[in-house]
């Protein structure tokens, strides 16, 4: 669906059935340079699944307009205006990347409002290699390179992915190729920039699934450990051999994570 926030058309997937308020509300956000198609297969699960998904296409990403906002306190007081907007009621957010700490900073504005939220390939602050940084500010096709390179577990590497014909690196190239031009510098920065995650992990009061991968070069899972430690109450699952884009490598594993999360 398309609605209009802050004067700018915004693309909502909504997993295959229309936005009920009426259900309770799950907010997925995807990570820095890509878009909603990272969550089509669990987006599509819960939609079916008694939840009102809202997986929207980010401020000047996919096929949503505008530009991209700035910092991940910005990107969050958007999340709030979506809410805002559509009347959404007990709350559920997801957030991979950049989408995670999105979803951290939001949860923690809103407070008891939100019921669950997991986080997907997260840290309290996610810092970028300043050659990567800087090659995503001039557009080089290399920063979509090590991006998928880092990003991309060593086993989706070489295939093996269970729908025939997938090609989890070459799906993740295209992905990022289709952004426009500037929006993977500004989100890296926006990453590399917010320093507050242990701040924004002291006010959540939900429970909080830290949902890693135990191949993952970007967000390691050993980083996560002081994040566990200042939630009120958080459980970790580190999927075996995923790298940093596990719903993509890991569909059916991911889900399995997140419906037994959310579905108790």
């Amino acid at each position: 669906m398309e609605l209009m926030i802050n004067k700018q058309k915004v693309f909502i997937a909504t997993g295959g059935k229309e936005f009920d308020a009426n259900k309770p509300a799950l907010i997925m956000l995807h990570g820095a340079g890509m878009d909603h198609t990272v969550w089509s297969m669990q987006a599509r699960y819960f939609a079916h699944h008694g939840f009102s998904v809202l997986n929207p296409d980010l401020p000047g990403h996919g096929r949503s307009d505008g530009l991209p906002p700035a910092s991940v306190p910005e990107y969050a007081n958007w999340v709030l205006e979506l809410i805002s907007e559509l009347g959404g009621h007990k709350i559920h957010m997801m957030g991979h990347s950049m989408g995670s700490l999105i979803a951290l900073a939001s949860s923690a504005s809103l407070g008891e409002k939100v019921v669950k939220q997991a986080l997907l390939g997260v840290l309290p602050h996610i810092q970028v290699h300043p050659n990567l940084l800087g090659a995503a500010q001039k557009n080089k096709h290399s920063a979509y390179e090590t991006v998928v390179g880092w990003g991309v577990g060593s086993k989706a590497q070489i295939g093996g992915n269970r729908a025939p014909g997938a090609w989890v690196t070459g799906t993740s190239m295209r992905l990022l190729e289709a952004g426009k031009p500037g929006v993977l510098g500004n989100d890296l920065n926006a990453c590399n920039n917010w320093e507050e995650g242990l701040e924004a992990c002291s006010k959540v009061f939900c429970p909080t699934l830290l949902l890693l991968g135990s191949n993952d070069k970007m967000t390691p899972p050993k980083g996560t450990k002081i994040m566990s430690e200042t939630l009120r109450e958080s459980t970790t699952i580190t999927l075996p051999n995923a790298g940093h884009m596990m719903m993509v490598e890991q569909p059916e594993q991911t889900l399995d994570a997140l419906i037994s999360f959310f579905e108790n």
